[in-house]
Formats: C-alpha cells, sequence, structure tokens
C-alpha cells in the first residue's frame, strides 16, 4: 500500500505506526483485511450502542437513502426530522420541548452556548458568563474548547478561546467545595449557564461522581435564574445506566446535548434540546432574534431515519436488561482490582468502568498510554486509554466470555507495568 494520505484526529504521526485497515464490522468487533477480529472495548469512541452495524439502523439507512438525500433545513422539512423531534421530545426530560439538529457532539455543545447566550440577549439581560467544571471535555470547536479543561489539548489555540468561570470537580468527600464555589459564582446573576458532562466526565479521565451532586447543581443554578446545559453526548443512550444520566438526579436541564448513541453510532447526528422558555427568547416577529446557527447538513434525513430506528430498538428490543446485565459485569469484574496495589481508583457508572494504572508518569501524554494501546491491539482488543487511565466502555452485546478476555488482559498489562516500575 501507498503512503496514506490521511491526517487521523489525535494521532501523532512521527510515532504512531501503521494502523490497522478495518474492513467489515459486526457486533462488538472490528474486522481488519488482514483477518483479524478485534474486540471493540470502546464503542469506537463511545458511540456504538448495540452493536456494530445492527440490521434494523442498516436498513432503515439503505431503504431512505432510496427516497431522500441531504434537502435544505431553512424553509423545508421532512418526515424523518418530525417524527425524531417528536420522539426525542418524548424520551428526553420533560420540558425539553424543542429540538436543533446539527451533526456532531462539538456542534451540538456550540449550539447549546449560543442558545444560552441569545436567551439573555434578547431578554435584555447582562448575563454571559459560562461556568464549567474543572476537568471537563465538550469537543473540539472554539466553543467547546473554550468551555472545557484547558491543557495539552487546546494550548496552541490558546489566543482564540473565550474566559470561563470554573467550579472544582466534586472530589468524594469534597463535594460541598463544589456547590459553594457554584453558589458564589451565579449570586450576581452575570453566569449565563452552567455546562456540565452528568455524572461521568469522559475525555477529563472518566471522573465520576454522584446523582445528589448533579441535582444540587441543578438546584442552585434554578434558583439564581442560570441555565443548566447537559452534555449528554457521551453520558446518553445508556451508557450511565439510564437512558439519560439526568434521570439518575430526577432532573430537567434547560438544555441537553446528544450525539454519539443517537443514532446507534451508525451515522453523525446530532440535536440540542431545549425548553420553550429558551426557544420564546429566540420567537419574535423581530428577525433579529432569530437563532442564527446551521449547518449544510443539518437534519440529515438518512441519519434522522438512523436515530428513529435506533429509537425503536430501545422500544422492541430488551436494551435496559442487556444494560443492566453489562453493568453488573462491569462492576463485578471491576472490583476485583479493588484494594489492588497496581490500581487506584477503580470506579464504575452504568456500563463505564475505569481505573488508574500507578505510574510515574500520569495525565494524557503519560508514556503509557501508546505502550498499553500496542499491547492491547496485540492481543485483538480495542482499548484505548486516556494516559494512564484504562476504561472499558463496550457495546451492549458484550458477552461475559468477552469481558473476562479483556479483564484478564488488563490484569496482564498492569503486571508488566509494575514489573517495568
Amino acid at each position: 500500500m501507498n503512503r496514506s494520505a490521511v491526517w487521523h484526529p489525535f494521532t501523532q504521526h512521527a510515532v504512531e505506526p501503521d494502523m490497522p485497515c478495518v474492513a467489515r464490522t459486526g457486533g462488538a468487533y472490528l474486522e481488519t483485511a488482514d483477518g483479524r477480529r478485534i474486540l471493540d472495548a470502546i464503542s469506537s469512541w463511545w458511540v456504538v450502542t448495540h452493536g456494530h452495524r445492527h440490521p434494523a439502523i442498516v436498513e432503515a439507512i439503505r431503504s431512505t437513502a432510496a427516497t431522500l438525500d441531504q434537502i435544505i433545513f431553512a424553509g423545508f422539512t421532512h418526515e424523518p426530522a418530525e417524527r425524531l423531534a417528536t420522539a426525542l421530545t418524548t424520551l428526553a426530560p420533560e420540558e425539553l420541548d424543542w429540538v436543533f439538529y446539527s451533526d456532531s457532539g462539538s456542534t451540538s455543545v456550540e449550539v447549546a452556548l449560543k442558545m444560552a447566550l441569545g436567551y439573555f440577549h434578547n431578554s435584555r439581560a447582562a448575563r454571559s458568563r459560562i461556568v464549567v467544571m474543572e476537568h471537563s471535555y465538550h469537543g473540539d470547536t472554539i466553543g467547546t474548547m473554550s468551555v472545557g479543561a484547558r491543557g495539552v489539548f487546546n494550548a496552541a489555540y490558546e489566543p482564540l478561546l473565550f474566559e470561563v468561570d470554573t467550579i472544582p470537580f466534586p472530589v468524594a468527600g469534597r463535594e460541598q467545595e463544589t456547590l459553594d464555589r457554584l453558589e458564589g459564582l451565579v449570586r450576581d446573576r452575570k453566569a449565563a449557564a452552567l455546562i456540565v458532562e452528568p455524572l461521568v466526565l469522559g475525555a477529563g479521565g472518566m471522573l465520576m461522581y454522584p446523582a445528589w451532586v448533579l441535582a444540587e447543581l441543578k438546584r442552585i443554578t434554578e434558583a439564581s435564574g442560570t441555565l443548566f446545559i447537559a452534555d449528554e453526548v457521551m453520558t446518553g443512550w445508556g451508557r450511565t445506566g439510564t437512558l439519560f444520566a439526568c434521570e439518575q438526579a430526577g432532573i430537567s436541564p434547560d438544555i441537553l446535548c446528544t450525539s454519539k448513541g443517537l443514532t446507534g453510532g451508525s451515522i453523525p447526528l446530532a440535536a440540542t434540546l431545549a425548553t420553550e422558555a429558551v426557544f420564546r427568547a429566540h420567537y419574535s416577529r423581530d428577525r433579529s432574534r432569530t437563532f442564527f446557527h446551521s449547518s449544510s447538513y443539518t437534519a440529515n434525513p438518512i441519519a434522522c431515519a438512523a436515530a428513529l430506528a435506533n429509537i425503536e430498538v430501545w422500544r422492541s428490543e430488551p436494551v435496559m436488561k442487556r444494560i443492566a446485565a453489562l453493568s453488573r459485569m462491569q462492576a463485578e469484574r471491576a472490583a476485583s482490582f479493588r484494594g489492588d496495589r497496581r490500581f487506584a481508583d477503580v470506579r464504575c457508572t452504568g456500563t463505564i468502568a475505569a481505573f488508574d494504572l500507578h505510574v510515574e508518569s500520569s495525565g494524557y501524554l503519560a508514556e503509557i498510554g501508546p505502550k498499553l494501546r500496542a499491547f492491547f491491539l496485540g492481543r485483538h482488543l480495542l482499548v484505548r486509554p486516556l494516559g494512564n487511565v484504562v476504561y472499558v466502555l463496550p457495546p451492549y452485546c458484550v458477552t461475559a466470555d468477552e469481558l473476562d478476555q479483556l479483564y484478564d488482559a488488563i490484569d496482564e498489562a498492569a503486571s508488566l507495568v509494575e514489573a517495568a516500575a
């Protein structure tokens, strides 16, 4: 094969080996052109829920493509988008009555931030500060980098980023510090919105916090008139054990972002859901109050059809039983690492398990990260540690035997790391 011209994401090509070419996917596996079957233990960056190429979703894509492709969504609509919006407002937490489509998790968050600022601008209220949580990650566009943790991901782009106010991550036993900081930041009513990843911070290290903290964050924002944005791009569609993570705290955000599992991981689509109040702030005969956002592929009909098929899978198949079973299996296997000197902070939320390897150098750029990836790939496992943080986030079709294979490899890797220390 000739040298590839592809520039891959989050990839330092100067040190990365040649990449396997995936020729086929199915269930929990990637199949390479040279015949290897690789267990997808991270759901291909957290998008695949039921398994690769679920037949119902594939058929919806095929049948819709026979009659519809992309159409302009300003001034026109189509049945898949209308049906999907109705379904989403039914499934989502209460009072999220409006659906704005985009095409990725990052854009869904950009939309949410612009909705929040537009809400107060159109209400003639001088509120423009955004409050964020320490260690959070919301995407790689300018707005989403601004509300995410500052560091290696965005150091080169610092001149483009806007200032935000930060609350500390609610470390176990010190949660009140987080709540007190938020109380202080919203007291002067200058904050437009708080944005959080509910229950689990993904790229920040699979950090987890309890539902009661999430409920308190919502209570504080509501009391001060600050909008609450729930970034459910990763946590939605069952990952934390419920359809949306917000359900576990019994809260309804003012704005909710969803993508990744929205189509079962089959094709790009995102949606930002908002309350009637947020929509009404943009509703006027004054056209200057229009919500000025779009993308060329807004509400792609084929993607909307895939999302509808995904929702039908949730309705017709025992998805929640699979999630509950996977959650139990994860908790049982992760428990074997608790008290093990090789690991720190063994943690689970729903279908997600994570543990920190004890190494001299930690963090996303820890040297152990690429070595671990290569180790797992050598055993036909797709595991992509966040530096020294190993996490397991598989599709819901994964079996107990496959998880055993995976955890045996994690155990072996930890022993090799310890021996090399």
